[in-house]
């Protein structure tokens, strides 16, 4: 059994790596999924469990405390590990830290999403939220379109906002802190949502003809990033039935009060991966919501546990895209 650092992962991990290894995995059958969610006083704990068949079955145990970022020290609000199975054997292969990984196939996720729906030749993406997510998803949807040559960030706190503004023009990329959502939504060619919200922020009406929204953050039946309108007038895609219809607040508050219908959803990732869905026009809105799932861990976890294992047999696989075995 190997354990895999945060710091053995972003030896082996880019976007590039990232998107292949979710775009390959997304090739294969899909995962059978089981979640548990436990809350208490705010805190949450969320176990995730995913089995792709030929591929590799997996583990995600992770906590979510909200106020742990501004707590004396700052703590992660979110800590947790993933346990890799053979899926031939059954033996655990990999303990991978949790937080990372998150992070990279969180931010695959949407960066893989883009490359299916999002025109080819956007060049402005607003990203709403400005906390540990915004940059990984700057950069993951930078990535697979590298026309996106300017940047606004929206976030209730201003000063955080520019403090990403900040971070990104140290990088040579041009941004913006934005502090009127709807105006800049009503720009964006690329929309990127990774709040705490539980009311919609992203109004339908202000979308422009050919953009593309990605809603990251809403992960609880309470929680919504976009407005009815926002999915009647966008064509609706998922990463996940299995993890996005009954689950979430973005898909299920609208299909309750009969705004949408299950028929509504175009398809999910398998379907954008092997081309059985897509954009059909240069003009139309595109929503996708990006729901998570320990299949996507799993995915990740698997590639990043083969890049390493190649490299500690000579450089065999380091460097180069995930292969399936």
């Amino acid at each position: 059994m190997r354990i895999v650092t945060g710091d053995d992962i972003r030896s082996i991990c880019s976007w590039p790596f990232a998107v292949e290894a979710l775009r390959a995995g997304h090739r294969m059958p899909p995962a059978d999924l089981r979640d548990s969610l436990v809350e208490n006083a705010g805190r949450k704990m969320l176990v995730r469990t995913a089995w792709i068949p030929g591929l590799a079955s997996g583990v995600k145990a992770v906590t979510i405390y909200p106020d742990n970022p501004s707590a004396e020290p700052a703590r992660p609000s979110v800590q947790g590990q993933v346990l890799l199975f053979d899926e031939a054997r059954g033996d655990v292969v990999a303990v991978l830290e949790g937080v990372d990984l998150t992070a990279w196939k969180t931010a695959g996720d949407s960066a893989l999403g883009s490359s299916c729906l999002s025109r080819t030749n956007i060049s402005t993406m607003l990203m709403v939220g400005a906390g540990s997510m915004a940059r990984p998803l700057i950069d993951a949807h930078r990535s697979v379109r590298p026309s996106l040559d300017r940047v606004m960030i929206w976030n209730r706190n201003i000063a955080r906002a520019e403090a990403l503004v900040q971070s990104l023009e140290a990088d040579g990329i041009t941004a913006e802190a934005v502090t009127d959502l709807d105006e800049a939504v009503s720009r964006a060619d690329l929309i990127s949502s990774a709040t705490m919200s539980t009311e919609p922020l992203i109004r339908g009406e202000a979308l422009k003809p050919g953009a593309h929204v990605d809603l990251v953050g809403a992960y609880t039946p309470s929680m919504r990033e976009a407005d009815d309108a926002a999915l009647t007038r966008g064509r609706l895609f998922v990463d996940s039935y299995a993890t996005t219809v009954g689950h979430i607040g973005e898909v299920m508050i609208p299909l309750k009060s009969g705004v949408i219908s299950t028929a509504d959803i175009q398809g999910d990732m398998h379907d954008l991966v092997q081309g059985k869905a897509g954009r059909r026009s240069d003009d139309e809105i595109t929503v996708f919501k990006n729901g998570g799932g320990a299949h996507l861990d799993v995915m990740m976890a698997h590639a990043v546990y083969l890049a390493l294992k190649g490299r500690s047999r000579g450089g065999e696989g380091a460097g180069r895209g995930p292969s399936l075995r």
